[in-house]
Formats: C-alpha cells, sequence, structure tokens
C-alpha cells in the first residue's frame, strides 16, 4: 500500500507539472477550475461508502447475497453519479461558465459517472483480502494517464480539452479493469431490487456521505469563490501552490493509515489509544513542520522546476499556505479517535463548522486580498480542524475519568 500510495504521488506531481507547462498560466487555471468543481461534485457519489458495504461482506460471505448487496451497492452509486453529472452542468450554466470552462468540466465529470460505481470492487477485494489486484489496476491506469500526457507534452498540444481526456482515461480504464476482474468471479444470478436494502444502505451511510460532502466541499470551495473575484494568471497561480500542497498532506494519511491500525484500533482501552494519539499528533505536527519549513524555504526552487518562469507568482502564495498545511498533519492524527470511538457524527460536525468558516472568511477576505485572503480561510479552517480535535481528546478524557469517579 506504501509503496503504490507513494507512486501515486511522485507521479501526481509529475503529471501536474507537464499539465502546467503544456497549458501555460490561463489554460492550467480553466483547467483546475474544472477539476474543483468536479471534485466537489464527485463527494455526492460517495453516498454508499465502503464504511458500510465492507462490513456487510465481511458478515455474510455467501457469493449470492454479496453479489446482490454489490448490485445495490452499484446501482445507488450510479445514480448518484448520474445526479452529480447533472449538477456540474448545472452549476456551470448558473454560474455563466464560457466554453473554455464548460468543455473541460463536463469531459473530466465522466470520472464521477464511473470511480465510485465500479469502486465498489475495491470494497469487494477489502473484504476479501485482495488488495494486489486493485493496486496493479490503479498503477496500470497511472501510467497510461501519465504516458497520455506526456505524449501531449512532447507533442506541444496546449488545448486544455485534449489533457482533460487524458486525465479521465484513467477512470476509465480502471473501471474497465475494476469490472471485468469482478464479472469473470461473480455469480451468474439474476438480482431483483430490494427497496428495504436501499433504504437500509442510505440510512447506514448518510453520515459518512455527509462527512465527505463537507470535506471536500471545504477542500475546494476556495477556488470557486476565487475565481470570479481575482485575474485569471492570480488564480492559476493560487490553484499551482494548493495542487503542490494537495500532493504533500497525501503524506498524513498515508502515515496514519500505517499506524493507526496497531497503535489505536487494537488498543482495548480508551484510555491507552488516547495516550497512543496524542503521542501521534505530536510526531505528525513534526513531521508536518518539518516538511512545510522545507516547502516554505524552497519554494521558488519547486515552483520554477515544477511550473517554470511563468507560475513565479505561485512561489509567495505556496510559501504561506506551506506553513498552514502542517496543521493537517494534527487534524488527520485527532481525527483517529472519532473513528475509534466509531462516532461519525463528530467527523461531520468538525467538517460542517469548517466548510462554514472557510466560505464566512473567504467571502470577506478574497474582495479585500485576493488568493492572499483564500490562504488565510485555508489557515483558519486548518486551524478550527486541529482545535475541534483537542476539544473532542479532552472530553473523552474528562469523561472517562467521571466514569472511573462513579465506578470507584
Amino acid at each position: 500500500m506504501l509503496v503504490e500510495r507513494g507512486l501515486q504521488v511522485a507521479g501526481g506531481i509529475g503529471i501536474v507539472a507537464m499539465l502546467a507547462r503544456g497549458m501555460g498560466l490561463e489554460g492550467f487555471a480553466h483547467f483546475q477550475y474544472a477539476q474543483a468543481v468536479v471534485y466537489i461534485a464527485a463527494s455526492f457519489v460517495l453516498i454508499c461508502g465502503s464504511e458500510v458495504i465492507v462490513p456487510r461482506l465481511v458478515a455474510d460471505p455467501d457469493p449470492t447475497a454479496q453479489h446482490r448487496l454489490l448490485t445495490h451497492g452499484f446501482g445507488l452509486r450510479f445514480a448518484a453519479g448520474v445526479l452529480a453529472y447533472l449538477l456540474i452542468g448545472g452549476f456551470l450554466l448558473a454560474s455563466r461558465q464560457g466554453p473554455e470552462f464548460w468543455v473541460p468540466s463536463m469531459i473530466l465529470g465522466l470520472a464521477v459517472l464511473l470511480r465510485e460505481p465500479f469502486g465498489i470492487v475495491t470494497a469487494w477485494m477489502q473484504a476479501h483480502t485482495r488488495t494486489r489486484p486493485n493496486a496493479l489496476f490503479s498503477l496500470t491506469s497511472l501510467a497510461v494517464k501519465a504516458g497520455c500526457v506526456a505524449l501531449l507534452f512532447w507533442l506541444g498540444v496546449q488545448s486544455v480539452p485534449a489533457y482533460a481526456a487524458a486525465i479521465v482515461l484513467e477512470t476509465v480504464l480502471a473501471s474497465a479493469l475494476l469490472g471485468l476482474y469482478y464479472l469473470r468471479r461473480a455469480p451468474r444470478a439474476r438480482v431483483a431490487m430490494d427497496t428495504m436494502l436501499v433504504r437500509e444502505l442510505l440510512g447506514n451511510g448518510a453520515l459518512f456521505w455527509i462527512s465527505f460532502v463537507l470535506m471536500m466541499g471545504s477542500r475546494r470551495i476556495d477556488q470557486l469563490l476565487l475565481k470570479p473575484l481575482v485575474p485569471l494568471g492570480e488564480f492559476g497561480a493560487y490553484a499551482a501552490s494548493m495542487q503542490i500542497l494537495d500532493n504533500y498532506v497525501v503524506v498524513a494519511t498515508i502515515l496514519c493509515a500505517g499506524i493507526a491500525p496497531v497503535y489505536v484500533y487494537a488498543q482495548p482501552s480508551l484510555g491507552q489509544a488516547r495516550r497512543n494519539i496524542l503521542k501521534i499528533a505530536a510526531g505528525m505536527t513534526l513531521v508536518g513542520a518539518a516538511g512545510a519549513l522545507a516547502i516554505t524555504f524552497s519554494a521558488d526552487w519547486i515552483v520554477h522546476l515544477l511550473y517554470g518562469e511563468a507560475f513565479a507568482s505561485a512561489a509567495s502564495l505556496l510559501q504561506l499556505a506551506a506553513l498552514a498545511s502542517m496543521l493537517i498533519f494534527a487534524d488527520v492524527a485527532l481525527t483517529l479517535l472519532p473513528i475509534y470511538l466509531r462516532r461519525p457524527y463528530l467527523v461531520a460536525i468538525k467538517w460542517g463548522m469548517v466548510f462554514a468558516v472557510t466560505i464566512a472568511i473567504d467571502v470577506i477576505a478574497i474582495p479585500k486580498f485576493g488568493a492572499y485572503g483564500a490562504i488565510l480561510g485555508y489557515a483558519v479552517a486548518n486551524l478550527l480542524s486541529v482545535l475541534f480535535g483537542i476539544a473532542v481528546w479532552l472530553r473523552e478524557g474528562r469523561r472517562a475519568a467521571a466514569t472511573r469517579e462513579v465506578n470507584a
């Protein structure tokens, strides 16, 4: 898993560099805005996540029952994907975007029809502990995408829709491979629609779905608010700097995914889990700070290396945003506690607060400070996430102490 994620991060950085240099500052701005719209719309497809599917698959190993569950999950996700694709078009129409945004958005939006519906096969693989095929499919698709982008870059193509088609090709190929892999092993029984099962899946996954919508909205709403209020070049520079940080903060998720199963989820007592989470949060903060400082001091070199001189204005934005990004490392660690407690509503509350505060600050700060106002919103949102995590950690400690006193 670590090797796969590492290759994906490295490949993602290389692909973004070719996109920026190939399309230029304004073309890259068009592309990034389209990606932001699609990213938010894609959150609506996470309606029946693996958090709901995998436990049910593990609880009932019968192949026919699993096929029935996966079929209903696929149907729910595909229906949500169609709705999300329509929402993309509706937003572009309501915001009166030109064809330079419409075309790449609708091309990139094709991914929402495929990624999550066919991604349900990944949940099936997880339940059967077959992670290797999915890793191979992901890396194969990534290699094809990188090859197509590299070919367009080598040919000197500047067309944003052409690069968008190359990007969405990864999802098309991965979906096809996942679908073929499952269908060769699935029962041939016909599945009748069960409205009761549909309601159960929707109900059980509602809190997770709301959390994902708010989280993904919080991470991209800044770009939707920024683009109409600043020159396109400034928006492109901001998007370029945030793209670097998106790849950087993935490290936090990778580290926690490797640490949490043993040091948090396997702990028999809340007290030990809390102590370990505090240690993990402290260590993650140090890692985040070290990386953020390294990015800050080498921002000019990083921007020049990846994007070229046309994106020179992104360096100062990257320096400030990098300092704020270190908080994400602490937040990811502190979020392990609500997951350990199996209280998804706490995660939903956190992202709801972050989403609201991000919008409030951006609406006030962006008209005055432009892209720097968006960075202010990013920093405050990250700080709020950490403070919320600390509050939950302290509250659970007080509850545990009160319980011990009562029992004594």
